[in-house]
């Protein structure tokens, strides 16, 4: 049977798929069925707690620059799942989407292999890119790194580990070292990594394998990416770049980081309007440091919204001052905080939020909407974001 793409989304949201289970079992089991894509493509593999997107996002629109044949695999989405998988640029059309999804469950129910959510994209991402003959993908990680669907591939032309810090602790472990250690899982033998942090996990996990480590040293470059963490991001690019892709020029890496795209990640709309799907701690840290870059002294009023798993109160510690509005938003996520859980832990005063609608474009207030990037699509219209 072959299903719309609406119900294609009802089928991966439905309780039966959407849930997380780690593991490489039945990822491999079903991409053997489908006659082990996977082994047909080129990965630059990308894992860490905050960065990877940015960082795959760089590495996308630089490649494309460079006029190769570019997959990007990313998550989550903010409006649609076929943002999820991109050719140079251009989202996976929802026709295809749905019939490679088709295609996997009528497989995966045939041979009795139940996949989640995640297992089931990543398969058709293996399959979509492989039929594109893509050159080259830019490959992120959903979850951790070891156990991670995407982690199935046998080798890739080089890994990169963003920075680290504590999230999904309830599954990746509860300090950094467990968490690196749970990361350094996607270095592969006799395949070079790259961070800009030093971990003993990453390094002896290199040394286990026979795998180049290298130390990004920091850069400066013109980005259309705002936010300060956004320089470390680039000096990761840039040493896979000089590692992977030698030949590509100067002027095409600085073509691309000028027209690079990453929605939701300290993206400024305008002197009044910030939206960043900041939806840990570190995130947080990173979104209040810019925002007193950035603009400091200015009036600010945040929309603020995460799931209940996070530690929100250390969120909103670091975020918030009396000197701000604040507005709290239950977002559609049976795991979204509510208004009452987010109160009685925040010190200041605050509302509850109705729409954007009811601000005044005061160029003297600055709205950040932040938290949970599965919040920014309700709120901020999808035409604002692709502006």
């Amino acid at each position: 049977m072959i299903l719309e793409y609406e119900n294609t989304v009802k089928l991966l949201t439905s309780s039966g798929k959407f849930y997380i289970n780690l593991g490489l079992e039945r990822i491999a089991s079903i991409l053997n069925n489908l006659g082990n894509p996977q082994d047909n493509l080129k990965y630059i593999h990308v894992a860490g707690t905050n960065g990877k997107g940015s960082v795959c996002a760089m590495l996308a629109s630089i490649l494309d620059k460079a006029g190769m044949k570019v997959g990007l695999y990313t998550s989550p989405h903010i409006y649609e799942y076929t943002e999820r998988i991109k050719i140079n640029g251009d989202d996976i059309s929802k026709d295809d989407f749905a019939k490679y999804v088709n295609e996997v469950c009528n497989l995966s129910e045939k041979e009795n292999i139940h996949l989640t959510e995640f297992e089931i994209l990543t398969a058709v991402m293996f399959k979509y890119f492989s039929d594109k003959k893509v050159k080259v993908v830019i490959l992120e990680t959903g979850l951790g790194g070891r156990f991670d669907a995407t982690n199935v591939i046998k080798n890739n032309l080089c890994s990169i580990i963003t920075h680290i810090d504590l999230d999904h602790t309830e599954r990746l472990g509860n300090t950094h070292s467990k968490i690196a250690f749970e990361k350094a899982g996607i270095i592969k033998p006799e395949c070079p990594v790259i961070t800009s942090e030093k971990y003993e996990e990453i390094q002896n996990k290199a040394e286990e394998g026979n795998s180049l480590l290298i130390m990004a040293q920091p850069v400066k470059m013109e980005l259309a990416l705002k936010g300060l963490c956004q320089q470390e991001n680039l000096s990761l690019v840039l040493a896979a770049l000089k590692l992977i892709f030698p030949e590509i020029s100067v002027e095409v890496i600085a073509q691309g980081l000028k027209t690079v795209k990453h929605p939701a990640r300290f993206q400024v709309i305008s002197d009044y309007l910030i939206v960043d799907g900041c939806h840990n701690v570190n995130g947080i840290k990173a979104l209040r440091e810019s925002l007193d870059f950035y603009f400091p002294g200015k009036t600010r009023r945040f929309v603020f919204g995460c799931l209940n798993n996070k530690n929100y109160n250390e969120m909103m510690k670091i975020l918030f001052s009396s000197e701000d509005e604040i507005y709290f938003h239950r977002f559609n996520n049976k795991n979204s905080c509510t208004f009452e859980e987010l109160r009685e832990s925040c010190e200041f005063n605050c509302k509850k939020f109705e729409s954007l609608e009811e601000f005044e474009h005061d160029k003297n207030i600055l709205t950040v909407v932040c938290g949970s990037i599965y919040m920014i699509g309700e709120i901020i219209p999808q035409s604002v974001l692709q502006q």
